[in-house]
């Protein structure tokens, strides 16, 4: 079966890196994720790894779940800490946890947290969260750049300091569904919505964030990059399909034919194991099976990606002060 396997799904694998000394943060990392997989691939080299989901039970368990698989002569290290990236607060509570346990090092930022929802696009109006945004892009590109944009001074100290820090955006091919024009002016935007057209969007954001960073601190030795991780069977498409009753039941149904012809989350992870690792690798492209492809032509236009860059920074500053404004 594996051999048969094989004429239909080939996977680049990432060439092992010996990471010891190195910190890293994956986020999202619960059971069967691409999180998971590469957090453990990452230990084995011997790095110390922090994973992250929305629940401090659950990650804590997941790095538990990790480091007793780890070889038994390992030096790495897995530890886990609650993260909600659609949660001001909860991104806070994370970076000030990580400063005052693990320090002031960080080699490596690994944005592979994400939800896609309403996979059967049924949705008639946008899911708001509490403060107004629609939800992929709440979560998906405004929490990513949140929690990035918190840690960047710890990159580029470690960038200055080591000679390398990295980024590393788990976007998606679904990219390609999303445009521009989506990503100003709220979820009226997204008008008429399509979930598929905002989960698209917000990776589209991500694409273009990845080369602005690439662009504004690669002189600080902190190299951006942006990937599609293959279509890999992990349990994203349980809460896309939640409610779905019938649908769930077919697919739990027909679950060995998807074994057989998607990617593992361990097969899926080596993209973004190679962009976290591999010496001289270019930065600000977009990677798919371990090779830099181009993006969609949407997400060539430079001038809609300093724009999506300002306003980015504008929302950044504003929950900034909003949260010295609740100290004080």
């Amino acid at each position: 079966m594996g051999a048969l396997r094989q004429l239909f799904v080939r996977a680049a694998m990432a060439t092992p890196v010996d990471l010891r000394g190195r910190q890293i943060i994956v986020s999202g990392a619960g059971p069967d994720s691409l999180g998971y997989a590469t957090a453990r691939t990452l230990a084995t080299w011997g790095a110390t790894v922090v994973v992250s989901t929305c629940s401090a039970v659950t990650a804590e368990a997941a790095a538990a779940a990790i480091s007793a698989e780890l070889p038994a002569n390992c030096s790495g290290r897995v530890v886990g800490h609650a993260l909600d990236l659609s949660d001001v607060a909860s991104v806070e509570r994370f970076v000030d946890w990580y400063r005052a346990s693990q320090g002031a090092r960080l080699d490596v930022l690994i944005n592979n947290a994400g939800i896609h929802l309403d996979l059967r696009a049924q949705w008639q109006t946008p899911h708001l969260t509490v403060d107004g945004h629609e939800i992929h892009w709440r979560t998906n590109y405004l929490g990513t750049m949140h929690l990035t944009q918190r840690l960047l001074p710890l990159l580029r100290d470690t960038g200055r300091q080591q000679g390398m820090a990295r980024i590393v955006n788990v976007v998606s091919m679904l990219h390609t569904r999303g445009r521009n024009a989506a990503m100003f002016g709220g979820s009226a935007s997204l008008q008429p919505y399509n979930s598929w057209v905002a989960y698209g969007t917000s990776k589209l954001a991500l694409v273009h964030a990845t080369r602005e960073m690439q662009r504004r601190y690669a002189d600080d030795h902190v190299q951006a990059y942006c990937l599609h991780p293959g279509a890999v069977l992990t349990r994203i498409a349980d809460k896309g399909l939640a409610g779905q009753h019938a649908l769930a039941t077919l697919r739990r149904l027909f679950a060995p034919v998807e074994a057989f012809f998607l990617l593992t989350p361990e097969e899926g992870a080596q993209t973004q194991i190679h962009c976290a690792t591999q010496p001289g690798l270019a930065g600000g492209l977009y990677y798919r099976n371990c090779q830099p492809v181009p993006a969609s032509k949407e997400a060539d236009d430079a001038v809609a990606a300093v724009r999506l860059w300002d306003e980015t920074q504008d929302w950044l500053a504003r929950i900034k002060q909003d949260a010295k404004d609740t100290r004080t």
